[in-house]
């Protein structure tokens, strides 16, 4: 590779590189922001859902809300796949600090 293929080459992994982090850095904070209000769903989720969902089963529940917090498998969902995402994070960024 010569002195220009090889500028251009890393010119490349640097763009890619900063789109990566920066988009990665904006996702992070607004997956930190949203934090608060995910715990608040899993307290709902541990508490008055049960209530809400036996009203939605009964048809008590207006059939044009929009309500699919109340799907069983829906807020299980959430919890799985954000579970594995912070397992996902730790070991990706376990993996980078053994490298560098």
């Amino acid at each position: 590779m010569n002195q220009i293929e090889r500028i251009e080459h890393f010119e490349k992994i640097f763009e890619e590189t900063t789109a990566a982090v920066d988009n990665l850095s904006a996702a992070l904070e607004n997956y930190a922001a949203v934090q608060e209000k995910y715990f608040e769903l899993m307290n709902y989720y541990g508490g008055d859902w049960l209530k809400d969902y036996e009203s939605d089963e009964a048809g008590d529940i207006p059939k044009d809300l929009k309500r699919g917090v109340l799907s069983q498998d829906g807020v299980h969902d959430l919890l799985t796949k954000n579970r594995e995402l912070q397992i996902k994070i730790l070991e990706i960024f376990a993996d980078i600090l053994r490298k560098g």
